[in-house]
């Protein structure tokens, strides 16, 4: 006999990834496992959960209302379950989380041992991606997201303010020389990040407006530089034909000259430190970016995403008192050894 709460699990997971091939690799199981777990449910209710075609599996109407009402019910047999063998460590299953990658790099792994030492039951799947688009229907159980959330229908939990700094390589300012004040900055090339849903490393890009506590909306589209000039946060145009999407090219183009860049203070604090990049204008700095923790509105917080959040905001609150920028380093040919975090997270 199938075990209802396990078909439950598994006619969950199916709807949230839309394949039952894709369902069956995160659950573990045999695809036709899934199937058979999924036909179970709907010879028992007597309705079909799901339209099929070759491509991707629908909810139905019935399916729709039944999910509902199991992501409920699983939520709550997870929290009675985590109450009643008591202690935190008690949490299991598979935790499936997007992040961007200077997140993953500097501040989660750094503390990820203390998190698996808590919860050593959890299995922990991270997806370190700089694009954050729908991923609602990947089975993805938790986000993290620099700037606006990518959908309305995700529920945030506010983490930090991330600092970011305009900088620029030595090779750049020998060569063009170092803006004095923002009126300058319109001789000068700056490095444009490609217009996207989500900020994924700093520099305004969303295709509406962006909302930003104590200040004005940014422009729409803004692919230039923001500086935040008398308590708003300013768009300054200024040269450049290289636009970039991804936030190592939007690094290593900094480095190698080739325009004013706007990285995070976290991506930035190594070749600060080394002396690789150099603050610009640190009276005028470009507005904090937003950091958020984001699930799926629709489903109540299981244990295993609430712990997971609620750890988040532990190592992410050092964030928002980092300093504004990080000194040069005397050693400026070891980028490695001469990093400093601006922050240190608890273990």
């Amino acid at each position: 006999m199938i075990d209802r709460i396990t078909a439950m699990r598994t006619f969950v997971r199916v709807a949230d990834v839309g394949s039952f091939t894709k369902a069956a690799l995160s659950l573990d199981i045999p695809r036709a496992t899934a199937t058979t777990q999924v036909q179970h449910l709907e010879r028992w209710l007597g309705v079909a959960l799901f339209t099929r075609s070759t491509r991707r599996v629908a909810l139905t109407m019935e399916g729709a209302a039944y999910y509902e009402r199991c992501a409920a019910i699983l939520a709550d047999v997870e929290e009675v379950e985590s109450g009643l063998f008591g202690a935190q460590t008690q949490l299991r299953g598979r935790l499936v989380v997007v992040l961007p990658p200077v997140i993953a790099r500097e501040v989660v792994m750094p503390s990820l041992a203390g998190f698996q030492a808590r919860y050593p039951g959890l299995e922990i799947a991270l997806d370190a991606t700089p694009a954050h688009g729908d991923w609602r229907g990947d089975g993805v159980d938790c986000g993290v997201v620099l700037g606006e959330l990518p959908d309305s229908r995700l529920v945030a939990r506010h983490l930090g303010d991330l600092p970011r700094v305009t900088c620029a390589s030595r090779r750049y300012l020998d060569l063009h020389g170092t803006p004095g004040n923002p009126d300058d900055l319109a001789t000068h090339t700056s490095v444009k990040w490609l217009t996207a849903p989500v900020e994924t490393l700093g520099v305004p890009g969303a295709g509406r407006q962006v909302e930003m506590e104590g200040l004005t909306p940014l422009p729409a589209r803004c692919g230039d530089l923001t500086l935040t000039i008398g308590a708003k946060a300013t768009c300054v145009r200024t040269r450049g034909q290289l636009h970039v999407g991804d936030e190592a090219a939007y690094l290593a183009a900094g480095l190698e000259g080739l325009g004013l860049i706007q990285p995070t203070l976290l991506a930035a604090a190594p070749y600060l430190a080394s002396g690789r990049l150099v603050p610009v204008l640190p009276k005028c700095p470009p507005p904090t970016l937003r950091l958020s923790a984001a699930y799926p509105a629709q489903k109540r917080i299981s244990p295993r995403v609430r712990a997971f959040v609620d750890w988040l905001a532990e190592i992410c609150e050092p964030l928002s008192n980092a300093p504004a920028y990080v000194p040069a380093s005397p050693e400026p040919d070891d980028t490695a050894s001469s990093a400093r975090r601006p922050f240190t997270v608890p273990a």
